[in-house]
């Protein structure tokens, strides 16, 4: 291993590629951060040890990835959306049962496999993610009640288990990390009232339209800034930048956010510090222990089966079962999971591969099941 230099950046810039390379086969539909832990895996401990995970810049890097990657997860759930607000009673039933569900498999999982981490596979089993399941769901143009319902339970879930998930991985230190979730939401609020007053009084349409004409992308400016400060508020008070990624997403998805800084949001996360922070964790992984622990191959795959199998509970209340296995799409919670319990040292040798894994198998059936849906609501379309 080389120092972590330019050269560095070029072969992970490279090495990024993977991802979406992967997601252009036809037919296939693998996401692209598939790809980018492959190649992470690869290249790093499992692999050739090309990079060296532990350098402290490229950690660096890669938490900026995360806490970026955690803030665009948060301005996917839709909390603005009024169509929406009929369904939350239902859809906030539906989470409370499968996170029921989910506790009990959790708790057999944890007891068979000897890990002790019943609360964390509960969170990882309940979990959704918005940032996968809703682009799903709005390119494959699935429409109509049942669609929004599950949307409310996706965002539902998805908000919850982020905000659990710093609580049940390190149960020695929930009230702490309680403290620093505290921490964070009180800032978080702070972040919305201020930035609620902008809009209001039209100095953020002021700001914008300056920025626009002066080219100076103010508003990504203004929005790296607080997410950093909420990310060095996080680190004082000894909580992931997750939450403070996620934090700062829900604020300016309830604000509005504006397309042009989606845009460039979308830029410099998705054009480098993502595909930097799943190459990372890749390299971080320790791929061979699951060789030599090969428990948690199947620790992996019933964490997978599992999370499927709690959420196709949907159908006691009459949700169609696509759209329910739909609803178990995770990755964001489960790639946290990972990247705090080999940071942290919390979770055994094979473990954070495991996660991954179970992660993985929910994400192919949720990417067959999209298409079942979508068969389903063309098939029940009126003809014309």
């Amino acid at each position: 291993m080389t120092a972590f230099g330019f050269d560095t950046l070029a072969l992970l810039a490279v090495i990024g590629l993977a991802g979406p390379a992967l997601a252009a086969i036809p037919g296939l539909r693998v996401p692209v951060v598939v790809g980018e832990l492959t190649a992470g895996i690869i290249i790093g401990r499992t692999g050739f040890g090309i990079v060296d995970d532990t350098d402290p810049t490229f950690r660096l890097l890669a938490n900026i990835g995360f806490a970026l990657v955690m803030f665009v997860v948060g301005t996917h759930v839709p909390v603005r959306d009024t169509t929406l607000r009929g369904a939350l009673g239902t859809a906030a039933l539906r989470a409370v049962v499968v996170g029921a569900v989910a506790a009990v498999f959790g708790a057999a999982i944890a007891s068979f496999f000897g890990t002790g981490h019943a609360l964390l596979y509960a969170v990882l089993m309940a979990s959704s993610s918005a940032a996968l399941a809703l682009p799903v769901i709005d390119s494959l143009g699935l429409t109509g009640p049942p669609v929004l319902s599950v949307t409310a339970q996706i965002a539902i879930a998805d908000a919850a288990s982020i905000v659990l998930l710093p609580l049940v991985i390190d149960p020695a230190r929930a009230p702490r990390a309680a403290l620093g979730g505290l921490a964070i939401g009180a800032a978080a609020v702070v972040a919305f009232v201020v930035l609620r007053h902008f809009e209001r009084t039209g100095r953020r349409k002021r700001i914008h339209h300056y920025s626009e004409d002066h080219r100076l992308a103010l508003e990504l400016r203004f929005s790296l800034i607080l997410l950093f400060s909420l990310a060095a508020l996080a680190i004082a008070t000894h909580i992931s930048i997750m939450l403070a990624g996620f934090a700062l997403g829900l604020v300016i998805s309830a604000i509005g956010e504006p397309r042009r800084l989606a845009r460039q949001l979308f830029g410099i996360t998705e054009g480098f510090f993502a595909p930097l922070f799943f190459v990372w964790l890749g390299a971080s992984l320790q791929v061979r222990e699951l060789g030599d622990h090969p428990q948690f191959i199947a620790l992996g795959v019933a964490l997978g089966v599992g999370a499927i199998a709690a959420h196709t509970v949907g159908r006691l209340f009459g949700q169609p079962l696509p759209l329910a296995v739909l609803a178990a799409a995770q990755l964001g919670v489960p790639v946290a999971a990972a990247t705090l319990g080999t940071e942290q040292h919390l979770l055994a040798p094979g473990e954070p591969s495991a996660l991954i894994l179970g992660a993985l198998i929910a994400v192919a059936a949720t990417s067959a099941a999209g298409a079942v849906a979508k068969r389903g609501q063309a098939g029940a379309a009126p003809a014309t």
